[in-house]
């Protein structure tokens, strides 16, 4: 059986490949944060909302471990139900060490503060 010639692969891809800046990238996160998170005040509202989320996922993770609905680990706190879902919102800003402090010793936990490097990438001028 004759094998079948394959049309060559147009050079174009290659040289555009070869021509491309080292400051050019191709991951999509990396672009969607240069576009919109270009400056001091933008990468602050992003590093603003991504603790604003781990807080919240955090919350939440712990209270479905320990097997708790939200009006049950409010009772333990001393609050409502609909504050306990307004803190696990991975949209609400609210949250304030007092409260935290409460969730944590309903849940025999303490709080911990970390402060992290920023990676270079995520840092702009």
């Amino acid at each position: 059986m004759a094998k079948k010639k394959l049309p060559k692969r147009s050079t174009a891809t290659n040289s555009a490949k070869k021509s491309r800046n080292d400051s050019e990238t191709t991951n999509g996160l990396a672009i969607l944060d240069r576009k919109f998170f270009n400056t001091k005040a933008k990468q602050a509202l992003l590093e603003k909302a991504r603790a604003d989320d781990e807080v919240g996922r955090k919350i939440y993770e712990l209270r479905t471990k320990a097997g708790l609905t939200q009006r049950e680990l409010a009772k333990r706190v001393g609050t409502t139900a609909s504050v306990i879902c307004k803190l696990e919102d991975a949209d609400y800003g609210g949250h304030s060490m007092p409260i935290l402090r409460r969730i944590a010793t309903a849940l025999n936990k303490r709080v911990e503060i970390r402060f992290v490097s920023v990676p270079r990438s995520a840092r702009t001028a």
